[in-house]
């Protein structure tokens, strides 16, 4: 157990500003919605408040998930993706219309209580060559601006998800900084955070740091223990994601803003997809996390000052995902796709254990697996056609699935394709080497699934769609629409 460390730190603060507040830590959720399997937002919102989540992070502005958290009481930080930072950093029309459409539409007495903006979501990420760099100063002061148009500029706080990768050590998390490529925009964006009293928003992975290095120590990932512990001075750091943390506080510490509030935007192991991604994992170290916060320890460069709140990654696997960075993607959620809980897990909100999704409407209980009386020699297409559409992940090497053999591969796929489809009995053909049964075919581990049928609407995304006309319209034609009030 570290002991909290105050000789140097003290003066580093004092020198730095005001010390870092000491406050109770709130754990909330990301709520991501890229899945061909959606319960109705109504649902979700019910779900979280029997689990007593109070704050919860959203990607973008859907239109029936912040209708859904009108009058509930759950504080809401809605993203702005990375793609719409072109037009908002040029267009204050367009950043106003997407305040009025986004924000002012949803809030004021039984609306939503949405309380930050996340401009973009990890604009800074290395694998982005410089993309949305200098974009992303430029959008948060047009949408600053009509924050303040809108009365909403000392209640709604902006903020910038940054990844991990935003800063970097050579060995030593007291050596941190950030990329020398991102000093002067850092500069500019923890000044304007620091004057709007808004945090450093920051997502940290250590199962990605196992994933990507066979060399890291798999102890250090989580919160039990370690023998490789780092020793950086007096200072000893046991699990990655103190080291992680104290990396940025030097980080800002350089900058001087060591006192600057820091949110953890997203955090969590995934259950399936990869070796090390199992339900075990990812319950030791979700666990391990929300205790190490909740006790209130803090970090060696902040000791007894936790993170201000975090948002565990994820509320729900989501199966539509890309797997660019790898099959474990699509399996992050501490729920199913239909709001079940994969494991045991206490929150510290007032529940021991995670609540089910209620009242959740399932397809009948039938499966599409491969007919035992035919010949899947020729069985490779229907199955690449299947898993290009449908979730096939688990399937592969560390999935759940992997060890089902041939048969139970294709019976899988041909399921997940036909339940993607609403169990149509023509997505079961398969030219006649799949059949539909009533018993189910879930082995071990490896659960077949049903589909559900208290599926979100489509209204969202076709609203999405109009909207990006029209800003797109008030670009290209500035003066020649009237806004509406």
């Amino acid at each position: 157990m570290l002991e909290p460390r105050f000789s140097g730190v003290l003066f580093l603060w004092l020198l730095c500003g005001t010390l870092v507040p000491m406050a109770e830590s709130a754990i909330g959720v990301n709520w991501g919605t890229i899945s061909s399997h959606r319960l109705k937002p109504t649902t979700v919102v019910d779900l979280l408040r029997d689990n007593k989540i109070s704050k919860v992070k959203l990607f973008e502005a859907d239109s029936d998930v912040l209708r859904a958290l009108m009058g509930s009481g759950i504080q809401v930080m809605v993203g702005i993706p990375n793609e719409m930072l072109p037009l908002l950093s040029s267009s204050s029309a367009s950043a106003d219309l997407w305040v009025r459409q986004n924000v002012s539409a949803y809030v004021g007495r039984g609306g939503a209580d949405i309380r930050y903006v996340a401009v973009g979501n990890e604009p800074f990420l290395s694998s982005y060559n410089g993309q949305y760099q200098n974009l992303v100063m430029p959008a948060i002061l047009n949408i600053q601006q009509s924050l303040v148009k809108a009365n909403l500029g000392g209640y709604v706080k902006l903020v910038v998800p940054c990844n991990a990768d935003a800063y970097e050590s050579s060995a030593l998390p007291s050596q941190g900084a950030f990329r020398p490529e991102l000093t002067q925009i850092m500069t500019q964006l923890v000044q304007f955070l620091n004057s709007n009293g808004s945090p450093f928003v920051v997502n940290i992975y250590p199962f990605l740091s196992l994933y990507d290095n066979e060399d890291f120590p798999q102890e250090y990932a989580f919160f039990e223990g370690t023998t490789h512990a780092v020793q950086d001075g007096s200072n000893v750091y046991t699990n990655a994601f103190d080291g992680n943390y104290d990396t940025l506080v030097a980080a800002l510490i350089k900058l001087g803003y060591g006192q600057m509030p820091i949110v953890i935007g997203e955090i969590g192991w995934p259950s399936d997809g990869a070796v090390g991604a199992n339900t075990t994992a990812a319950k030791v170290f979700n666990q391990g996390f929300i205790n190490h916060i909740a006790s209130n320890k803090g970090t060696p460069l902040r000791p007894n000052a936790p993170p201000m709140d975090a948002y565990l990654f994820s509320l729900f696997d989501e199966g539509a995902k890309s797997t660019l960075p790898g099959n474990f993607e699509r399996h992050w959620g501490i729920f199913s796709f239909d709001g079940q809980a994969k494991y045991p897990l206490n929150l510290l909100l007032g529940n021991k254990e995670l609540k089910n999704a209620r009242n959740v409407e399932y397809l009948p209980s039938r499966w599409c697996v491969a007919n035992p009386s035919s010949d899947l020699t020729n069985v490779v297409n229907h199955m690449r056609l299947a898993c290009s559409v449908a979730d096939c992940t688990t399937l592969n090497y560390g999935g759940s699935c992997n060890e089902i053999g041939e048969k139970g591969n294709v019976s899988y796929a041909f399921n997940s394709y036909y339940q993607l489809q609403m169990q149509d009995s023509r997505s079961c053909d398969f030219d006649g080497l799949g059949i539909v049964t009533f018993l189910d075919p879930s082995i071990g581990d490896c659960r077949f699934l049903v589909g559900v049928t208290d599926k979100g609407t489509d209204s969202s995304s076709s609203q999405k769609t109009y909207q990006w006309w029209i800003l797109l319209l008030v670009l290209i034609l500035p003066g020649t629409f009237m806004l509406p009030i």
